[in-house]
């Protein structure tokens, strides 16, 4: 596939020249024809994307090959087929020179469970072979990040609550959805790597190259957001019950509203472009600082089992506001 835009080939510079009936032609590279295996007479497709550039397809009838990729076995199974389903491979086959030990198994079966869309078709003594059943045209980057911010915006809201009740369950349940939330981060980044790698599917979805890279960020974002709020159940989990005092609990559900706000706005200033709600969200600081302060004031009073843990989970909840402001940030 190669782009004509402006006279500009694969970084060369080529003339438009025209025809004595007026018909305008490029010359196109001959290693280029020759790498996809053109010859005179042979058709080629013509794409003009929304941003002007002519897109040359070689290959627009060809039927599309899956990308395969191979692993052995080895001490980063799990991260190597991680890696593999981000970069966009379709069929990922684990060989062994002998058996597959059951615990590499299990490793498999278990990152499988955390990626959307992938699933073993076959097993035997000394290979595995995943694929991946998604169709990338049929998932919105708009849609799949709304649907993350919203399991993140509710942890947000029950990880603060769990914190000043001693609720341990609610705490465990914060730390159980972020595995969805996972899930979902990585769905995206695997969806916004094949756009950025097939214009038609990036005119299809209505999302440039440019727009990727900053839903890849906004992504990044919305799932460290997450997982601040498993760090502060943790801090739920540690103090084992132990309640808050009247004043320190509404200064936490106040520092925790505070900080929903601001990735509320943040998320619907990206999705918008609006500058005015972006803006807003950096002005929350002062709210954030002054509620903070507040806390550190009334912990001296409080007993030293209760402060670290305390002091901790707050700092990860300014964390939620800083990550907040990162995300509005990108509309500018």
């Amino acid at each position: 596939m190669l782009y004509l835009a402006w006279g500009i080939i694969m970084g060369e510079l080529r003339k438009v020249q025209q025809t004595p009936t007026g018909t305008f032609f490029v010359c196109v590279p001959r290693a280029w024809a020759q790498q996809n295996g053109l010859k005179k007479g042979n058709l080629v497709n013509l794409d003009v994307t929304s941003d002007g550039k002519l897109v040359v397809d070689s290959k627009y009838d060809a039927e599309q090959q899956p990308r395969i990729a191979s692993l052995s076995v080895g001490p980063y199974l799990g991260r190597e087929i991680i890696g593999r389903y981000l970069l966009g491979y379709d069929v990922i086959r684990i060989e062994a020179k002998d058996r597959i030990a059951y615990d590499v198994r299990h490793i498999v079966k278990s990152t499988v469970s955390s990626l959307i869309g992938l699933e073993i078709v076959e097993e035997t003594s000394s290979a595995i072979v995943l694929q991946c059943l998604l169709e990338p045209s049929g998932f919105l980057p708009e849609k799949i990040l709304r649907r993350n911010y919203a399991i993140v915006a509710g942890m947000t809201r029950d990880v603060a609550n769990s914190f000043i009740s001693g609720d341990l369950q609610l705490a465990k349940s914060v730390v159980a959805r972020d595995d969805e939330s996972n899930r979902l981060y990585f769905l995206l980044v695997r969806i916004l790597r094949t756009i950025i790698q097939n214009p038609r599917l990036s005119e299809k979805l209505g999302i440039t190259p440019i727009e990727c890279l900053d839903y890849r960020l906004a992504a990044s974002l919305i799932e460290g957001i997450g997982d601040a709020c498993v760090q502060v159940a943790a801090k739920a989990m540690a103090l084992n019950g132990v309640k808050l005092s009247g004043e320190l609990q509404k200064l936490v559900v106040d520092l925790q509203a505070i900080c929903c706000e601001a990735h509320e706005q943040a998320l619907k200033s990206f999705v918008t472009k609006d500058i005015t709600l972006a803006e807003n969200v950096r002005n929350l600081r002062g709210k954030i600082d002054a509620t903070y302060s507040s806390i550190e004031r009334v912990a001296k009073d409080s007993s030293l089992d209760l402060v670290p843990h305390l002091l901790a989970a707050v700092s990860f909840l300014r964390q939620i506001y800083e990550r907040s402001v990162d995300l509005a940030d990108l509309v500018v």
